[in-house]
């Protein structure tokens, strides 16, 4: 599955010690505007399959990697390079505009 659904307990290992770039969805089930999002990151999960991890973390269920990397607003999409944080978006983007943003990160 190139989607991860990751945890509090997985995010070291998926994300901080991936030797691919990974891009995080933080989001919560009730979450109107993560709902709007959730398609594009399932497509650009499929179309980066071998170049970037992508990965969905729901804050309601993961609190502490929410709160460790100050979550405030969802959803929040960030991006991860050799386990340091190298962008940070709120809020819904366009397919065309996270393209842009994975590329940028790669």
């Amino acid at each position: 599955m190139s989607l991860l659904h990751l945890s509090d307990t997985s995010f070291k290992k998926e994300v901080l010690e991936s030797n691919l770039p990974v891009l995080v969805d933080f989001w919560a089930a009730w979450c109107g505007p993560c709902k709007k999002i959730a398609p594009v990151i399932e497509e650009l999960a499929k179309e980066y399959e071998k170049k970037v991890k992508i990965g969905k973390l729901d804050v309601d269920a993961n609190p502490q990697t929410a709160t460790r990397y100050g979550i405030m607003s969802i959803p929040t999409l960030v991006f991860f390079k050799n386990g340091k944080v190298m962008e940070q978006a709120v809020g819904v983007l366009g397919k065309a505009e996270l393209k842009r943003k994975i590329e940028e990160n790669l």
